[in-house]
């Protein structure tokens, strides 16, 4: 919270000065008034400049993760269900936290809810904080007033989200660090191991087998454009992120990553189950499904489902049962669309669909656990085939060496 130097006068006259922290300087002139002080001036106290504070800034660099954001939510709806006043929780949870980006929403939210705007309205002038679900949930409990129940039942799905996301990146960390390491490890043969065997081998001038003679040229070109294969990694990555920010381009890489063998239909399944609790959620809350659709399409985390999911919308728009508009998409199994069906026609499409999402959680959390199985055996034989290669390619011409030192 920011902290203001004032000058004012109390009820006798007498020129009182001091320092205080407030919200901004119009909430401070109404406390002083309150206390009997008339403001002559204020003026806020600036602090020190932090020049890696005002890089990360320039260039976007922070960034709100998913266990502020869910800590920040769960705070919001003990203290809105304990009757604390909106603006004083935001307050005292803004004190705790370290995060500039937060902070600096979380400010702008107070000064916007002081100016009288709704706190729907003012979390909607911080996207990078706030998704457009979180948005439309928040909405939903102002106008409903259960606004501590939509923070609680907000912090229930980000934490179902956390819960997933760390179990498949903790399954993907042992065939990343497996992939790494492998590929460290060759580079440094390469660069340094083979080149020494090269000169020996060519001293002796030896009929090399095919082996070796790829071992060599692969090692010879990596020795002779080390920097230029470096600068062109740099490069395509380069190019990459710039590609994925665009988006055609971003559409495409979320439909790539969802046909990878294996880890493509987790991936989707996980999606799937985001969007079904998304669903069941905002629907259960109030939001039109129209207009749930729609928030749904752009907080469901990839582009490829998010222009399935606002085809259906515009189905729905145009008169058509959900069941029809999902079924085209061809997204969903048999099972699931037999309970979207069920759902629609018995009037309860928010547990159906939370029953949706529980099905492909299991599905995902079973999938996840057997990862490394599925995973090892294909890392095994990759080790192998290069492990068999760099052998034959190096101890083969020994073994002839040997044979001939031996004769």
């Amino acid at each position: 919270m920011p902290a203001f130097n004032y000058k004012g006068r109390s009820k006798n006259g007498k020129l009182t000065e001091g320092e205080m922290d407030s919200t901004s300087s119009g909430a401070l002139a109404g406390l002083l008034i309150e206390k009997g002080i008339t403001p002559l001036h204020i003026s806020e106290i600036k602090k020190k400049v932090d020049i890696i504070d005002q890089i990360n800034q320039k260039l976007d660099l922070y960034k709100v993760s998913i266990e502020e954001l869910l800590m920040f939510t769960r705070q919001m709806g003990a203290l809105a269900k304990a009757g604390i006043p909106i603006t004083r929780a935001i307050s005292g949870i803004k004190e705790s936290i370290q995060n500039p980006l937060m902070t600096k929403a979380l400010q702008d939210t107070l000064e916007q809810l002081e100016s009288g705007r709704s706190l729907s309205i003012a979390f909607a002038r911080h996207p990078r904080v706030f998704s457009n679900l979180f948005i439309s949930m928040i909405q939903v409990g102002e106008n409903t007033g259960r606004l501590d129940e939509a923070f609680l039942l907000m912090a229930a799905y980000i934490d179902r989200n956390r819960k997933m996301s760390n179990n498949i990146s903790a399954a993907l960390r042992y065939p990343t660090t497996v992939i790494i390491a492998i590929t460290i490890a060759m580079a440094i043969v390469n660069l340094f191991v083979i080149p020494k065997f090269a000169s020996f081998f060519e001293a002796n001038n030896l009929d090399l087998p095919w082996q070796t003679v790829f071992l060599l040229t692969t090692s010879n070109f990596m020795v002779d454009n080390w920097h230029f294969l470096l600068v062109g990694l740099v490069l395509i990555y380069v190019l990459f992120k710039r590609y994925i920010s665009t988006v055609e381009g971003r559409y495409k890489w979320h439909h790539f990553i969802l046909k990878i063998p294996i880890i493509g239909d987790i991936l989707l399944r996980a999606y799937l189950a985001r969007f079904a609790r998304s669903f069941a959620m905002a629907y259960g809350a109030g939001v039109p499904i129209v207009q749930g659709m729609g928030v749904i399409s752009r907080s469901v985390g990839n582009d490829f489902i998010a222009k399935h999911v606002a085809d259906m919308r515009e189905g729905i728009e145009r008169g058509e049962a959900l069941t029809i508009t999902a079924n085209r998409t061809g997204m969903f199994t048999p099972v699931v669309m037999q309970m979207f069906a069920v759902g629609e026609e018995a009037g309860n499409l928010d547990e159906m669909m939370s029953f949706i999402a529980d099905f492909y959680e299991e599905e995902v959390d079973y999938d996840v656990k057997t990862l490394s199985d599925r995973l090892e055996p294909i890392i095994y034989v990759f080790v192998g085939i290069m492990v068999l290669v760099l052998a034959l390619g190096i101890f083969v011409p020994m073994w002839d060496i040997a044979q001939l030192a031996g004769r």
